[in-house]
């Protein structure tokens, strides 16, 4: 069966298993004192810049909730969109376990703008109120979409002129890296992000993720900030494993070790680029495939019976709608979910999602079965 459900349903890339495999040799200090992870926050410091912290977890929603919780105090809000992944598909853990109150705004394809900010600060001084204390981004967004350098760079200045910090959900931040041609410290970094939850599960891993502090985040005055709670949160949080260093060689292998690249294109690119780059144009070639044979409409009454490209196609994914009964006949045959309603209640709304494996041939069998369902 083809599988175009998630990105996490991939399998190891080879070269996460065999950093694994290295690493399984020998005794280590638990806990993180250990040599993988050492290499791993010197890459950190390549990568992302001079003073960053990298603290390897367990999964991405535990990254979520230790950099949210690290980032805003107990009475403190967080700026998100509604789509966002903490908001809808966390089981309310920021909430519940980070005690932390969400304050949404709509959005446009699932990115949100300045004026997000502006809505809640208001609020700020307000003892009736949870006080802003984060605004949250996700690149790639929930609904498959890239928000560009400047848009970055432009709400991290609101968020920072009204006292905020910034949190970036990084769980696809290589493909927003490998659609916009820059690096990841481009889109983190350097536009202002504080505190940064990167995702290599679904870009290859087998399981971990990170909190990265970036600069930003760091108290020039030498004070507590977010890097120094991050420790004790990631304890608290049950995010700290024990065999710290199996998580941490994912991450390197990913990344790069120290005084590679950290860019660059062909065999010489880091893993998380190639990876990157092949299940974006994966999701190119599909929606292409798509439109060459014909199945796409405008969503016009004539052409109701087809395919309709429903969100901007920018990373490792494409959304569509088509008669529930051509989407129920290709479940047969591939793996993917449902999510939302269509334009009418006989259309629905599906979700076709690239991964680093997949190939030109699974893509173009899938276009050939979406035209037999039709």
């Amino acid at each position: 069966m083809l599988q175009l459900a998630s990105d996490n349903y991939a399998p190891v890339h080879p070269e996460v298993m065999a950093a694994v495999a290295a690493a399984n040799h020998g005794f280590a200090v638990s806990y993180g004192d250990d040599p993988v992870t050492a290499r791993l926050g010197d890459r950190a410091a390549e990568v992302f810049g001079d003073g960053t912290r990298i603290f390897p977890v367990l999964n991405g929603t535990g990254a979520n909730v230790v950099s949210l919780m690290a980032a805003a105090p107990r009475w403190g809000g967080v700026i998100a969109s509604d789509v966002a992944h903490v908001h809808t598909d966390e089981n309310g853990a920021p909430e519940r376990v980070g005690g932390l109150k969400l304050l949404t705004v709509p959005a446009t394809h699932g990115r949100i703008g300045p004026e997000a900010v502006d809505r809640w600060t208001g609020d700020l001084g307000d003892v009736h109120r949870a006080q802003p204390a984060v605004l949250s981004l996700t690149q790639v967004t929930e609904l498959g979409t890239v928000y560009p350098v400047a848009d970055l760079k432009l709400l991290a200045d609101t968020a920072h002129a009204a006292g905020l910090l910034v949190h970036m959900d990084g769980s696809r931040l290589a493909n927003a890296a490998a659609t916009l041609g820059v690096s990841l410290r481009e889109i983190t970094t350097d536009v202002g992000v504080d505190i940064l939850s990167l995702g290599a599960a679904k870009n290859g891993g087998m399981l971990g993720e990170a909190v990265v502090v970036l600069p930003g985040g760091l108290r020039a005055d030498g004070g507590t900030g977010p890097a120094d709670a991050v420790p004790y949160l990631r304890k608290a949080t049950m995010q700290l494993a024990s065999k710290t260093r199996f998580v941490s060689a994912q991450l390197l292998a990913l990344l790069g070790e120290p005084g590679t690249p950290t860019s660059g294109s062909g065999a010489g690119a880091p893993l998380w680029l190639r990876s990157a780059e092949r299940s974006n144009a994966m999701a190119a070639r599909l929606r292409a495939g798509l439109e060459a044979a014909g199945l796409t409409d405008d969503g016009g009454a004539a052409g109701r019976s087809g395919v309709r490209i429903s969100r901007p196609t920018e990373a490792n994914v494409v959304f569509a709608t088509l008669p529930r009964a051509a989407a129920d006949r290709l479940r047969a045959e591939v793996r993917f979910y449902d999510w939302s309603p269509g334009e009418t209640p006989d259309r629905v709304e599906v979700r076709w999602m690239c991964a680093w494996d997949t190939t030109e041939e699974d893509v173009d069998a899938f276009v050939a079965l979406v035209a037999a369902a039709l």
